[in-house]
């Protein structure tokens, strides 16, 4: 008799505690390999394609495209036939558990403290023999009415810190388990019944259009108001004169081989800069009250896709050519486009440039990627009347702004890092004499 064995959503890294399905790429009835990939789903920092660990017919699945679950919830169920290999232990996995992970065993398994009062529920969605290892445990807070059926801590501080009775909601997920995106719909609900008009004879105005902050766009949000909440952020800027760096760029382009971006070069100076202001290459541990100050560049560089506003981060930039930066940039612009970055693609980064000259503006004053330290901006290279060697030409002119926590350095440090960008950017042999 074959064994039913559950699949959950594991475990996804850097924090991560709850992933929305995208898309099903199996059915109910499907035969399924080990590692196929079965569901698509959407984090708060990634599209990924979780695989099952184990080969079989599938049984059923969890949640319909558009759910949310948290890590742990089931996602399928597989009938495994009596000529499959028993399935190795949880902890040994089964090889590719997650795109982009590795095993399961290559992370030490996470504790769980379970508060006093807590009641522990076994929820499996379809019959399983009793001789199947496999079963879904899940922790749910203790009321007076009994067990409520909440998983994710966050969807428990949401309710909590808004004022919504869990015990008075129906969950949506799984064997009525409560997501995040319940507690959102009661909170909604609340907030139109109270700023619902008085009826009236007239037609009233239709309701504008509602876009639930959650997914990237959520992260995003979170991150760049935690970055103005903790950070006392400045900016200072400078006009430079870019034509010697574009035509050393032509220069090296027509010599052949990969071509050289601006970004690369930009990114090349960067890292020259920092290694000369090591204080912007680091972070503020709150807790400590110390500065750490990062002893690699882990450069973050933004990227507009379909899906908003990313920032992949090449790893060590500072050991890096302009050719393998350029080759580097490509890579992550092409994966973040396509949806195919992996959270670790996205995090990590020491310092970030943003090039917002590709949208056609001059200048800004970005917000700092928390918790690094500084970013650097770069507008759009134009030609601009410039009085070059005593004389009025027409120059190729960028505007260059730094935003800097005023925690790790004063303005004099901020002002000496911008002050070598921009001598860079107008004389590139400066930076062949800091090599």
């Amino acid at each position: 008799m074959p064994q039913v064995l559950e699949f959950k959503l594991p475990d996804l890294g850097e924090g991560l505690t709850e992933a929305e399905i995208v898309r099903w790429l199996v059915a109910v009835g499907d035969v399924v390999e080990i590692d196929q990939p079965v569901v698509e789903v959407e984090t708060a920092k990634a599209m990924v394609e979780v695989p099952c660990p184990y080969g079989g017919v599938v049984t059923a699945r969890f949640g319909e495209e558009g759910t949310e679950l948290p890590v742990g919830a089931p996602l399928i169920t597989v009938a495994v036939g009596p000529a499959e290999p028993a399935p190795a232990p949880e902890s040994s996995g089964s090889g590719n558990v997650l795109v982009g992970y590795g095993t399961d065993h290559s992370r030490p398994a996470r504790r769980r403290r379970i508060r006093p009062g807590a009641a522990t529920a076994v929820a499996p969605s379809v019959p399983v023999p009793p001789s199947a290892p496999v079963s879904v445990a899940v922790s749910v807070p203790a009321g007076p009415g009994g067990p409520v059926p909440v998983i994710s801590p966050l969807v428990r501080k949401l309710a909590r810190d808004n004022g919504v009775d869990l015990r008075e909601l129906r969950g949506s997920g799984p064997e009525g388990l409560i997501l995040r995106a319940d507690v959102e719909a009661a909170l909604r609900a609340e907030a139109e019944a109270e700023a619902a008009p008085a009826p009236v004879t007239a037609a009233a105005a239709p309701a504008g259009e509602r876009i639930p902050l959650k997914g990237l766009r959520g992260a995003v949000a979170e991150k760049l108001s935690r970055s103005r909440r903790e950070i006392p952020e400045a900016t200072c800027w400078v006009d430079a004169d870019a034509t010697e760096l574009m035509a050393a760029r032509a220069a090296m382009n027509a010599v052949g081989g990969p071509k050289i971006s601006v970004l690369a070069l930009l990114a090349r100076i960067c890292t020259a800069a920092l290694a000369k202001y090591p204080e912007l290459n680091s972070t503020v541990d709150l807790a400590a009250k110390e500065i750490v100050r990062l002893p690699a560049v882990h450069l973050g560089f933004a990227a507009q896709t379909e899906r908003g506003l990313m920032v992949p981060v090449v790893r060590d930039a500072q050991t890096r050519s302009p050719e393998s930066l350029s080759a580097e940039f490509a890579r992550l612009t092409e994966l973040a486009r396509a949806g195919k970055l992996a959270p670790a693609d996205l995090t990590g980064g020491t310092f970030t440039l943003n090039n917002y000259g590709v949208f056609g503006v001059d200048g800004s004053t970005p917000i700092i990627n928390h918790p690094e330290a500084a970013m650097l901006g770069v507008g759009r290279i134009i030609p601009k009347p410039w009085v070059h060697q005593g004389e009025l030409a027409v120059r190729q002119v960028v505007q260059l702004s730094l935003t800097f926590d005023h925690r790790v350095c004063d303005g004099g440090t901020a002002g000496g890092f911008l002050r070598y960008v921009a001598d860079c950017v107008e004389s590139p042999a400066v930076l062949l004499r800091s090599l």
